[in-house]
Order: structure tokens, then C-alpha cells, then sequence
């Protein structure tokens, strides 16, 4: 993993709130944010998720109500959540953290337009994996 880059945000403080469902990112110039489990668990940047690739990336349905059970640190660049319905593969790094955070409300739109185009909503059961799917994950 290469260096940090310079302008790379780095939280000083990282609290799970799971009455809430929101993970919160405090930083040394005073910004704070939280971030739900449920916006990070349906972008986590981890191949079951985002695929090996553009166009592979699977859309995930049903986690309103996600937790996170376990938060590890990876080095000092990144964290790793597992959640309550399993996933654990996904690593944040602080750099993807503040993207999410900053980029939320866009994200919200984002996603919702995908499962509407799917005909899906955020409620709606995940589809079983299609044959060929990576099985690693």
C-alpha cells in the first residue's frame, strides 16, 4: 500500500454508534461526521461489492439495518468493519472514509436510482449470486 497522500484527512477519533447506526469520524480541524453502516455496507470497497472490475459491481439490497459487530484497524491507513450480516472483507481506508463522508447525499441519489432502476428498493432481499460469480467472496 502506497503512502498516504498529503492532503489525506486522517481521523483522530473513530466512534461506532449502534443505537444510531453511524460510524463517527472526528478530525484534528474540528470537522466531524457520521457516516451509517448501511451507506458503508452498500459501498464497501470490497470485490463482493464492487466486483473485480466497471460493470461488475453488485448492487446490495436489505442492509437498513446493518450493524457493525467489529471494527479492526489495518495498519495506519485504513479500518476494517465487520458487519452484522457477515461482510468483513471490505478495508476503508481513511482517504474512502472521507469520500463517503463528504460525498453522502450524492451517494444516497446514486444508489437509490440503481435500485429504482432495478426495480428494487433499499428493503428488498438480496438476489442469490449469478453462476460464474467470484467465489472467493
Amino acid at each position: 500500500m502506497s503512502a498516504l497522500k498529503p492532503q489525506t484527512p486522517v481521523p483522530v477519533d473513530i466512534t461506532v454508534h449502534s443505537t444510531t447506526r453511524a460510524l463517527q469520524l472526528d478530525y484534528d480541524n474540528g470537522a466531524s461526521y457520521k457516516i451509517s453502516f448501511e451507506l458503508m455496507r452498500v459501498y464497501s470497497p470490497s470485490a463482493e461489492v464492487q466486483g473485480h472490475g466497471p460493470g461488475q459491481e453488485v448492487l446490495q439490497t436489505g442492509k437498513r439495518d446493518v450493524q457493525i459487530v467489529q471494527l479492526d484497524p489495518v495498519g495506519n491507513y485504513a479500518v476494517q468493519p465487520t458487519f452484522s450480516d457477515g461482510h468483513s472483507s471490505g478495508i476503508f481506508s481513511w482517504e474512502y472514509l472521507h469520500f463517503l463522508c463528504t460525498q453522502q447525499e450524492a451517494l444516497w441519489v446514486q444508489y437509490e436510482e440503481r435500485l429504482s432502476k432495478a426495480g428494487l428498493t433499499r428493503d428488498s432481499e438480496m438476489k442469490a449470486r449469478a453462476s460464474g460469480a467470484c467465489a472467493s467472496h
